[in-house]
């Protein structure tokens, strides 16, 4: 089994590689994707998601999204995205710590859930500018195809501002190698940008060859609440027995 200080090591290691591949400095879902699954990834396994986002404003974001997950007292999956973005002409990075736990696994024909709980802190001052929670649930509707349901709430900390939020998401598994993902998601609650309240959706197709290597490509519109479209390029590496 794998213990807490080994996987801090682990992702102390890769988020310094982080850290020299975006040249000392740093910027918080289901890698590029925004409605998560209930599922978490086999206990003692890792895995390193990454993307580059582009919008039609643009707005850009670079981001690195290291994982493991380990035995604390059951499988917890612990996350450390770094995410460098230029947002309205300015840059800034985040740093975006999440942990996330099984209350009921998934299986064909019934819901699985989940519970899934972090923040976001700016990398240059420290502050904590977001606070979340979320519980993803997923109904298998056969081998092939899901539906991902999430509710939760996000508090804005730099407005002090509380919202609800939501996602629906549908992932179909149509070959061998290829899985298309259908999604929508937003905030619900005051806002005075009517983009941030505003739904949120995405598309994207995913070439999945063997079990350690996947690239997604995804489009989308209104992502960050700018009302702008997006197009996505990621790519997940697995190493299923990292702790084993």
């Amino acid at each position: 089994m794998l213990s807490l200080p080994r996987a801090i090591a682990v992702l102390g290691l890769v988020l310094i590689g982080i850290v020299v591949l975006m040249t000392g400095e740093l910027w918080a879902a289901n890698g590029p994707y925004s409605v998560d699954a209930a599922d978490i990834s086999e206990l003692g396994s890792c895995k390193l998601e990454s993307w580059l986002s582009s919008a039609t404003n643009t707005d850009f974001s670079a981001v690195a999204n290291p994982s493991c997950v380990v035995g604390l007292g059951k499988p917890v999956e612990l996350t450390l995205q770094a995410n460098r973005g230029r947002s309205d002409g300015e840059w800034g990075t985040t740093l975006s710590p999440k942990a996330k736990t099984v209350i009921v696994p998934t299986a064909i024909g019934r819901f699985g859930v989940s519970i899934e709980g972090g923040g976001s802190f700016d990398a240059l001052t420290g502050a904590n500018t977001v606070v979340f929670a979320v519980v993803p649930a997923t109904y298998r509707l056969s081998e092939t195809m899901r539906v991902n349901i999430n509710s939760g709430w996000f508090w804005d900390r730099v407005i002090d501002q509380h919202y609800f939020s939501y996602g629906v998401g549908f992932d179909w598994k149509f070959t061998d190698t290829l899985q298309l993902t259908l999604e929508a998601f937003g905030l619900s609650g005051a806002s005075d940008t009517v983009g941030k309240v505003r739904p949120r959706a995405q598309a994207g197709l995913r070439y999945r060859p063997n079990e350690i290597f996947s690239v997604d490509l995804i489009v989308g519109h209104n992502i960050t609440g700018e009302n702008a479209r997006w197009i996505t390029l990621g790519t997940t590496v697995r190493f299923p027995e990292a702790f084993r």
